[in-house]
């Protein structure tokens, strides 16, 4: 690809307000910005690093760092694959490739991924862990969402009378829960039984990590999704017979590229597939907005937490979201 020149910036998003999942609180998300320049086009790419990994801004800066010099020199995106790690820092660096890919051939990254022209897509909208009227309260101020995914904290009766209390309060939308790896495979079939009941359409990552094993013969009429349990390429043969639906997130999986492979694998592998996003601005949703034109499912609403995004950001209209080409991506040079 060329010499490049690699700058790394972090950045601290604050949320609007604290984020509840089971195990954690959010109040804010660091992120690092990787801007690659040629000396004439530019290309950039946001990463939130994964949690529950460790993998934070010092250890996405770490990753930058060892990589700089097969980056600079113009390592390719499916070279980045061999020489960094998933995580957050690829993610950036990968993203940021496709951006300087798309601005020096003059064609926004959908056209470089052989996709057709992009649709608007609907997203779900998420409501944190909270008291049961609490968290009605909010499904209601979605007024425009069509379809709401809520975080439970697997505490089973409290987490089913949030569902009820959510469904009673919006009995029109696309509901999800994700249990964020809180609860065993013995509360599993109590839980399955009990958002039949109030028509939920996905169970996401219900037990946590390096338990998959015990979904092995379980059945649900409620399709299950790995999240936690499915970060990279390397894990989607071990979904069969356990998930239903793959999670694939940027940040997990190290970036688009590896993103749009999952996507693939997973369809020859009979799976449904999702995109997810972690806390980010909208330069991070336009890439997994790509991804989305090829998913089931799409939760991309990161943005919407934030005190304030980046501009120009993503739109969020009818329970849809939208990015235009002057986000991210368009095979215009973006301005130095």
């Amino acid at each position: 690809m060329g010499q490049l020149k690699l700058t790394v910036a972090t950045e601290t998003l604050r949320l609007a307000q604290p984020f509840r999942i089971a195990g954690h609180v959010f109040e804010s998300s660091d992120v690092i910005v990787v801007t690659l320049d040629d000396g004439t086009h530019q290309g950039r790419g946001e990463g939130g690093g994964v949690f529950f990994l460790g993998d934070d801004v010092p250890h996405m800066l770490a990753a930058v760092e060892a990589a700089r010099g097969a980056i600079e020199i113009g390592a390719s995106r499916e070279e980045l694959r061999a020489i960094m790690p998933p995580g957050g820092a690829r993610n950036a660096v990968d993203c940021a490739l496709w951006e300087l890919e798309a601005n020096r051939a003059g064609l926004p990254v959908w056209q470089l991924a052989g996709q057709a022209t992009p649709r608007a897509l609907r997203t779900t909208f998420t409501l944190g862990a909270d008291a049961p009227e609490v968290m009605a309260r909010g499904a209601t101020g979605y007024a425009g969402a069509k379809a709401i995914k809520i975080k439970l904290t697997g505490e089973l009766d409290l987490d089913v009378a949030r569902v009820r209390a959510i469904r009673a309060a919006r009995p029109d939308v696309w509901l999800g829960v994700d249990g964020n790896q809180g609860f065993t495979i013995a509360d599993l079939p109590a839980l399955v039984e009990a958002m039949v009941a109030e028509r939920v359409s996905l169970i996401e990552q219900p037990l946590a990590r390096g338990c998959e094993a015990d979904l092995d013969g379980f059945v649900s009429p409620i399709p299950i999704a790995g999240d936690e349990s499915l970060l990279s390429l390397a894990d989607l043969d071990g979904a069969v017979g356990r998930f239903q639906v793959v999670n694939i997130k940027l940040d997990k999986c190290g970036g688009l590229t590896e993103g749009l492979l999952m996507a693939a694998k997973a369809r020859e592998l009979g799976l449904e597939v999702m995109v997810g996003n972690m806390v980010g601005t909208s330069l991070a949703m336009a890439p997994g907005f790509v991804l989305g034109q090829l998913c089931d499912v799409v939760d991309l609403d990161g943005p919407t937490f934030l005190a304030q995004d980046r501009q120009p950001s993503v739109t969020y209209a009818q329970g849809d979201i939208w990015a235009g080409p002057e986000v991210w991506g368009s095979g215009v040079p973006v301005a130095a």
